[in-house]
C-alpha cells in the first residue's frame, strides 16, 4: 500500500531537482553545499554520489523578527553555507557576512541574545593586543534584526594603556535565492543580481543590492564601501584610545512589493506577563516562549490590524491555518487579543466556491499564504499562493471561536464572525465528509498537493504497524475529535446569539460520537486503543500513535475510553521521558529521527497534556509535562519544533531533530499550555466564571498578568 504524492512539510531528507534554465551566472540552480550520500552501486560495494541536502539547523544561531531573520554559526559568521543567510520574507537577501578586525577574524569566546531579535557575539583581537596573558582588546558585534532590516554595532574595545589604530572591515555578498531552493539544499536568484553604489545620508556610504523587484540598501556610516560583482566591503580605519572603545555600524533594509505578510508590533500584554514557579524550569521555559512568540508576529499586507503567529523559522514565516489556531488557542490564558486576530485574518481568506486546484470549498479554512506558487524541488509538489489542503483548520477555527468567547472575546466580536461559523460548520457537513460515511477525511485530487493533509503531513505519516502505507481517502481519528468539539461548541454559540441550528448541531455531533465509537475502536491485549485512521476501505489503521492524545477533552471519548487513551499516553512506548512520541516504539516504522514517525513534538505532547487534565487525568498531565520541561531545560528553553524520540532513560539530554525549526510558534506555546494545565484554569466570561484548580505538582506558582475578559489577572497556587 502507499500513499499519494506528499511531502514533509520540513522534515530531513534529501533531494534531487533538474536545473532550471538559467538567465545570468546567478539564476543557475545548484547545489548549495556538495555533501555526500550514500549510495548503493553493485553488490557488497557502495559509492558516493553528491546530491543536494536539506540544511540542518540545530547547531546555528538565529536572530529574528518576522518577517525577517538571520542564520549564522555561533560565532556570528555567515558564510552562505546551508541555511547562514540574512533573510526577508521568502528571499535569502544575503548569504555572507564576514568580520575582520585588523586584517583577522576576531577569535569567538561567547554568544549570548538577550532577546530573539538580538544577538551579541563577543571575540578576541589578540593580532593587534599585547603579549601578555590576559587578552585586552575585544569585539562586541551585536546583531539586531527587525521586521525588513538588518543592522549590527561593532565596538572594539582596548584595556591597553596606549591608543590602537585599526581596521574593522565587514565582507557582505548579495544573494537573493528563494527560500524554497536553501530549504532543497540549492541556491539561485530567479532574477539577476545588481550591486549598485546608492546615495546616502551625509558621511554615509550606501550600496543597493537588487533582484527583480526586490532590493536592499545598504548603510554604513564612516566606512569606504568596494563592489566587486556580488560583493561589498565595508572598511573603517579607527582610532581605539588606551581604555577606550571605537564604534561603528552598518545596516540593511529591504523593500520587497511583492510580500503578502509583514511584521506586527510585540505585545505590552504579554511584556507584562510574569512567572515565578516552584520548578525553575517551566519559569525559564515560559520567559524564554513569550520573547520569541513576540518575534514571531505578523500580519497580512493585506488586513495589517489582524495579528497572527508565523508558523516557525526559517522556512514558515507566513500564515498557516492549523499552526496559527493551535498557538492562539494555546495562549488563550495571556489574552483573547491574538486568538481573535487570527479569526478574523483566516475568516477573510474562508473558502466560497469548490476550486479542485487550490484545494478550495465553501466554508474551507485556508492551509498557508505564499507570494506565489511554492515548489518543492524532486517532490513533485507544486501548491498554488493560496491553498486550502487541509482537513483540520476548519474545526479548529470553529474550536479557537468557542474557547476565545468562553475567556473574554468581546460579544460584538464573537458577533461578527457567526456567519464565517456557520459556514464552517456547514463544510464538515457538505463537503469534510468526500465520500458520505458520516467522518471528515482528506483526499488530494490534483497529484501535486499535500498527500496527507493532517497535522502530521508528511508522506509516510499514515501508516499501519508492520509499516506499509495506507491508502487514501484517510479519515484521521483526531479530526473526528475535532469535528465532535466544534459542532458541540458551534452549538453553543448558536444558542447564546440566538441563531437557529443548535439542535441540530448536538444531534450532528451524537451520531459522531457514536460512529466513532463503532468504528475506530481497536481490541490489544494491552487494552482496547483508537485506530490513528480509517483508510479508503475503511480498514482501521492500527498503528499506535500520539493523534490519540488530541481524542482527550473533546468529548468524543466516554469516561472508560478516554482512560484506556489515558494509560496508553504514559506508557513507555510513548512516553520518551522527554515527552511524546508520534509513533509507538512496537511499531515496525518507529525510527526516532523520523519527522512523524517516532520523534517528539512539543505541541502535540502540549495538545495531550491539555486533553488528559480537562478529562481529570492529573498524574498522566504532569508525567508528560515533566517530559517536556526535561526537553525544554536540554534545549536552553527554545523548544524546537521537534526533536528526537530517543528514552531519557538512554540519553542524559534530549537528542536534537537537526532539520527542525526554532523557534516555532506552537511548540513556544506549548509552555502556557503546560502552565494552564497545572493551574487548571477554566474560563467561561459569558458567566462571569475564572477558575483555579492547581495539581499538587503546581506548589510555588505565582503568575502575573494571565488575562481573562480583557483584564489582568494575578494567580497564585
Amino acid at each position: 500500500m502507499s500513499s499519494g504524492t506528499g511531502t514533509h512539510r520540513h522534515s530531513l531528507v534529501s533531494r534531487d531537482s533538474a536545473p532550471s534554465t538559467p538567465t545570468d551566472d546567478r539564476t543557475t540552480e545548484h547545489p548549495a553545499d556538495a555533501p555526500r550520500a550514500l549510495g548503493d552501486d553493485h553488490e557488497g560495494t557502495i559509492t558516493t554520489m553528491t546530491q543536494p541536502l536539506q540544511p540542518l539547523l540545530h547547531d546555528s544561531v538565529v536572530v529574528l523578527t518576522a518577517p525577517s531573520q538571520a542564520w549564522s554559526a555561533a560565532d556570528g559568521r555567515i558564510d552562505g553555507h546551508g541555511i547562514h543567510g540574512f533573510y526577508h520574507s521568502d528571499l535569502r537577501v544575503l548569504d555572507h557576512v564576514r568580520l575582520s578586525v585588523g586584517g583577522a577574524v576576531p577569535e569567538h569566546i561567547a554568544t549570548a541574545s538577550p532577546d530573539a531579535a538580538t544577538t551579541v557575539f563577543t571575540a578576541l583581537a589578540r593580532g593587534i593586543d599585547d603579549a601578555t596573558a590576559d587578552p585586552r582588546v575585544r569585539i562586541d558585534q551585536r546583531r539586531t534584526v527587525a521586521a525588513g532590516s538588518l543592522g549590527e554595532r561593532i565596538v572594539v574595545r582596548n584595556a591597553l594603556g596606549e591608543g590602537l589604530r585599526t581596521t574593522v572591515e565587514v565582507e557582505l555578498r548579495a544573494d537573493f535565492s528563494p527560500m524554497q531552493k536553501i530549504k532543497a539544499g540549492l541556491s539561485g536568484s530567479e532574477y539577476p543580481v545588481t550591486v549598485d553604489r546608492g546615495e546616502g545620508n551625509a558621511g554615509s556610504e550606501a550600496v543597493v543590492l537588487g533582484s527583480g523587484p526586490v532590493t536592499a540598501r545598504v548603510s554604513a556610516r564612516g566606512a569606504i564601501a568596494t563592489v566587486d560583482g556580488r560583493n561589498v566591503t565595508l572598511r573603517w580605519d579607527v582610532d581605539v584610545p588606551a581604555h577606550g572603545e571605537a564604534v561603528v555600524e552598518w545596516s540593511t533594509g529591504v523593500d520587497d512589493p511583492t510580500a503578502v505578510v509583514a511584521g506586527a508590533a510585540p505585545s505590552p500584554e504579554w511584556s507584562a506577563f510574569r512567572a515565578t514557579t516552584g520548578d525553575s524550569r517551566l519559569a525559564a521555559w515560559l520567559d524564554r516562549a513569550v520573547a520569541d512568540l513576540q518575534a514571531l508576529r505578523m500580519s497580512t499586507v493585506e488586513h495589517p490590524n489582524d495579528v497572527f503567529l508565523a508558523a516557525g523559522a526559517p522556512w514558515f514565516f507566513t500564515l498557516f491555518g492549523r499552526d496559527s489556531l493551535w498557538a492562539a488557542r494555546m495562549l488563550l490564558p495571556l489574552g483573547h487579543e491574538i486568538a481573535a486576530s487570527t479569526l478574523r485574518v483566516l475568516a477573510e481568506y474562508q473558502g466560497t466556491e469548490s476550486v479542485a486546484e487550490t484545494a478550495e470549498q465553501p466554508g474551507k479554512i485556508m492551509h498557508e499564504l505564499r507570494p506565489g506558487a511554492l515548489v518543492i524541488p524532486g517532490e513533485g509538489v507544486v501548491l498554488p499562493p493560496l491553498y486550502y489542503g487541509t482537513v483540520d483548520a476548519t474545526a479548529l477555527w470553529i474550536c479557537l471561536l468557542h474557547d476565545a468567547w468562553r475567556w473574554g472575546m468581546p460579544r460584538d466580536e464573537v458577533e461578527a464572525l457567526l456567519p464565517h461559523l456557520e459556514a464552517a460548520l456547514a463544510w464538515m457537513r457538505d463537503y469534510g465528509d468526500s465520500d458520505g460515511d458520516g467522518f471528515l477525511e482528506y483526499i488530494d485530487t490534483t497529484g501535486h498537493g499535500l498527500a496527507n493533509q493532517g497535522w502530521k503531513d508528511s508522506g509516510d505519516s499514515i501508516q499501519w504497524r508492520d509499516g506499509t502505507l495506507a491508502d487514501g481517502p484517510i479519515a484521521l481519528c483526531e479530526v473526528q475529535g475535532y469535528a465532535y468539539e466544534a459542532a458541540i461548541g458551534g452549538a453553543a454559540l448558536l444558542d447564546a446569539f440566538d441563531r437557529p441550528g443548535g439542535d441540530a448541531w448536538r444531534g450532528w455531533a451524537a451520531d459522531l460520537k457514536q460512529r466513532f465509537a463503532d468504528a475506530f475502536w481497536i481490541a490489544d491485549p494491552a487494552g482496547a486503543y483508537p485506530a490513528v485512521a480509517l483508510d479508503a476501505a475503511k480498514r482501521k489503521v492500527d498503528t499506535v500513535t500520539s493523534n490519540i492524545g488530541h481524542l482527550l477533552g473533546t468529548g468524543i471519548l466516554d469516561a472508560d475510553q478516554a482512560a484506556l487513551v489515558a494509560r496508553r499516553l504514559v506508557s513507555p512506548e510513548l512516553s520518551s521521558g522527554y515527552g511524546l512520541r508520534t509513533m509507538s516504539t512496537d511499531s515496525a516504522g518507529y525510527w526516532p529521527l523520523s519527522y512523524h514517525g517516532g520523534s517528539v513534538w512539543a505541541h502535540d505532547t502540549a495538545i495531550a497534556i491539555t486533553g488528559l487534565a480537562r478529562d481529570g487525568f492529573r498524574a498522566e498531565a504532569a508525567q508528560l509535562s515533566d517530559g517536556l520541561l526535561a526537553a525544554a531545560a536540554g534545549f536552553g528553553y527554545r523548544m524546537p519544533e521537534l526533536h528526537s524520540g530517543d528514552s531519557a532513560s538512554e540519553t542524559s539530554a534530549p537528542i536534537p531533530y537537526p532539520a527542525a525549526c526554532r523557534p516555532q510558534a506552537w511548540s513556544a506555546a506549548a509552555a502556557v499550555a503546560v502552565l494552564s494545565a497545572r493551574l487548571g484554569l477554566r474560563a467561561d466570561a459569558p458567566q462571569g466564571r475564572f477558575e483555579v484548580d492547581p495539581d499538587e505538582t503546581a506548589g510555588g506558582i505565582e503568575v502575573e498578568a494571565l488575562r481573562f475578559a480583557g483584564r489582568p489577572r494575578s494567580v497564585t497556587a
